[in-house]
């Protein structure tokens, strides 16, 4: 089941995303289905005609982590950790699908990270990895955004990772995915920039909950970026950057000047 926010110049609701006479659709449901499940109001409206917003807005946080593909690690130089790299992005950084990423005065290296989000479903501490499926309401697609030169001169990421419009999410949450070996890609304008596989984690997605919920309770809505593979590059106000997960959809945003 794909579950979109969306608005039509009103508030933002939620529905599901599906088909109805060879169009795509939206059939709305009432409430955020986080917190009141799926009851469909029996309105529907075409897909074309709606804005999809980021399909979910944390309450909390979003938790990414670093060098979880090898080859990625070695491309900027880095060993692999001896265990999950974590670290934090707050919600003010989330942005939606067509939003701009802005790109601000205080860096002169912005970079995309096309990423697997997980979408968590429900509060949950010390959860083993063999039941790491029941806490998960789905996935999403994900641009880690990244200030490279503040990442490094920073010595810890926090502005490099967390500043505003830095976390896109979308199109929408796909309920029921395998993940174990999804293809990933990442194109800027016409050029394919990223091209790897979800398999190519180091840390599946089941270990990550099962890690990070050892020392951090998870809510509602949190969101898990499970790391980038190969390819990642430059950002220039102009370019239109494309992150593709296979069995989810894509997630396209416009670079734009902040000034």
């Amino acid at each position: 089941m794909r579950i979109a926010r969306f608005t039509t110049d009103e508030d933002p609701r939620f529905g599901v995303v599906g088909e109805a006479d060879g169009v795509q659709v939206i059939a709305v449901i009432t409430g955020d289905p986080l917190y009141a499940g799926i009851q469909l109001t029996g309105e529907r409206i075409a897909l074309d005609d709606v804005r999809l917003l980021a399909p979910v807005l944390p309450r909390s946080k979003v938790i990414g982590i670093g060098r979880n593909y090898a080859a990625h690690a070695a491309e900027l130089g880095n060993e692999v950790p001896s265990e999950p790299l974590v670290f934090l992005k707050p919600n003010t950084s989330v942005v939606g699908p067509g939003d701009p990423i802005l790109y601000p005065d205080f860096t002169d290296d912005l970079q995309y990270e096309g990423e697997l989000a997980v979408v968590i479903g429900r509060i949950c501490k010390d959860v083993p990895a063999e039941d790491a499926a029941k806490v998960i309401h789905g996935y999403t697609v994900a641009n880690d955004v990244t200030a490279r030169d503040l990442q490094k001169s920073d010595g810890q990421w926090t502005r490099a990772k967390g500043s505003d419009g830095f976390c896109p999410l979308g199109p929408w949450i796909e309920t029921d995915l395998d993940v174990t070996d999804l293809r990933l890609t990442t194109t800027v304008g016409d050029r394919v920039a990223q091209d790897g596989s979800t398999g190519q984690m180091v840390v599946k997605v089941p270990e990550l909950i099962a890690y990070v919920s050892r020392f951090m309770t998870l809510l509602p809505g949190d969101v898990i970026l499970t790391g980038t593979p190969e390819g990642v590059g430059p950002m220039n106000p102009g370019d239109e950057v494309s992150v593709t997960v296979e069995g989810i959809g894509t997630l396209t945003n416009k670079v734009v000047s902040r000034d």
